[in-house]
């Protein structure tokens, strides 16, 4: 535990001044009793602001949950500080965590209400950061006594991605449950109009339309939309990291294109009262169920902050099964390098579900370098991997799964109308 002791200015204020004021007596020099009475007078400042308690220090976040690009302040919270006058913070550098001031050091005076100097923090890339970590150093009067440094933990702050420009126009291609803002393509009982037709055995009369009956002398009725929603499973690869992320400010890994991504379209279907899901490939294997509202949202966002790359363990993960039900929408937000969510991918398209991929692989992605390999062999092989990657893409679009590349607002629009067209063609089961 830290205790209080005397600065080193103390102590040689206090050293020079005794040995000055000694040599004064014994040679009897008026000078040199001049010149030490400064230096005494500090030394016995200080010992007279010699601190009786022991200070308790701990900082605190005003925010633990922020979105990229956002910031927060840190605060300084010191108890039993009495004595102080001063008080100064060294925080380390955090990954994709900027400080102001940059250099992580604030030093100021304790004001009259006990106030401290604040550290303002700004988180730069999605994820879980700790941060806080500091070491304090407190200052008695007259600089006599200090104490610390005194290494204060930090807190651990989920750092949401930031919701990326998105919006789509374009209908859901099999809409199901009860509510939402996308119509149905199913004919049934609603408030929405749909069309007009002859009447049918069966049909309610209530719903005959007698301006058209009377008209053609046939019995017509009026058709409506069934009042249903969305169901949208939103599939986010967090098998690996290619690239090299800069943060909210600089280049964008597969991974940050992907996270966000996922969080736009997660707020859009959601805003328009879809019900969302979410499933996360990777070792940790973070799933949600499907929901709606502005608290389902958080959840997926707060979600998605927990991913880390990570591959399962399973070896037999080969066989994913993603466990998607029936007349949902399945978006796969993937770099699409790996063959396990390939082949989980096709799976679901010969199931006749809607499927598509949104490719997040940067066009800028480089291979990395590896110890021991030549760049030119890494070169060589990246480029072989992205032609089997290429193949790959191509015998999934042939299957009829849509593949587009991630480009913000009206990616899916062309992509969800011609899905919607398909979902009314008649369906031939195989047996």
């Amino acid at each position: 535990m830290t205790h209080w002791g005397a600065t080193a200015g103390l102590s040689r204020g206090l050293l020079v001044a005794g040995a000055g004021l000694a040599l004064a007596v014994l040679f009897g020099d008026a000078v040199l009793v001049v010149l030490m009475l400064p230096l005494a007078l500090c030394g016995a400042l200080g010992l007279l602001h010699r601190p009786r308690t022991e200070p308790r220090v701990h900082s605190r976040l005003a925010h633990l949950s922020l979105h990229e690009g956002q910031g927060t302040t840190s605060r300084l919270v010191l108890e039993d500080v009495g004595d102080v006058e001063a008080v100064t913070r060294v925080t380390g550098e955090t990954p994709y965590v900027a400080l102001r001031p940059a250099v992580g050091v604030t030093t100021g005076l304790i004001g009259p209400d006990g106030t401290v100097p604040d550290l303002h923090v700004s988180p730069r890339r999605w994820g879980r950061r700790v941060v806080g970590e500091e070491r304090v150093g407190l200052v008695t009067p007259w600089a006599g006594y200090r104490w610390g440094p005194e290494l204060i933990s930090g807190q651990v702050m989920h750092v949401l991605p930031v919701t990326a420009p998105f919006d789509s126009r374009a209908e859901m291609p099999q809409p199901i449950g009860l509510v939402g803002a996308h119509r149905s393509r199913r004919v049934a009982s609603g408030t929405e109009f749909s069309g007009i037709r002859p009447f049918q055995a069966g049909d309610r009369l209530r719903r005959v339309n007698w301006r058209v009956s009377l008209r053609v002398d046939v019995l017509h009725v009026v058709t409506t939309r069934a009042e249903e929603d969305s169901g949208v499973l939103i599939v986010v690869d967090a098998l690996a990291d290619y690239g090299i992320s800069g943060g909210i400010d600089g280049e964008a890994s597969s991974l940050d294109l992907t996270m966000r991504a996922a969080a736009a379209l997660a707020e859009h279907h959601t805003r328009h009262g879809d019900r969302v899901g979410l499933r996360v490939v990777g070792a940790a294997g973070q799933a949600v169920g499907l929901g709606a509202g502005a608290r389902h949202h958080r959840v997926i966002l707060g979600t998605l902050a927990a991913v880390r790359p990570s591959v399962p363990t399973d070896p037999g993960g080969h066989r994913l099964n993603l466990r998607v039900s029936a007349g949902t929408v399945v978006m796969v937000l993937s770099p699409m390098l790996s063959d396990m969510l390939t082949t989980a991918t096709a799976g679901l398209v010969r199931r006749g579900l809607p499927v598509m991929v949104i490719d997040t692989l940067p066009a800028t992605t480089t291979p990395g370098a590896r110890a021991g390999l030549r760049p030119e062999l890494a070169d060589l092989a990246w480029r072989m991997r992205r032609l089997e990657r290429d193949n790959q893409l191509a015998r999934l679009a042939s299957t009829g799964c849509p593949v587009v590349p991630w480009r913000g607002p009206g990616t899916l629009d062309e992509v969800l109308r011609r899905l919607a067209r398909r979902a009314q063609l008649p369906q031939v089961a195989s047996r």
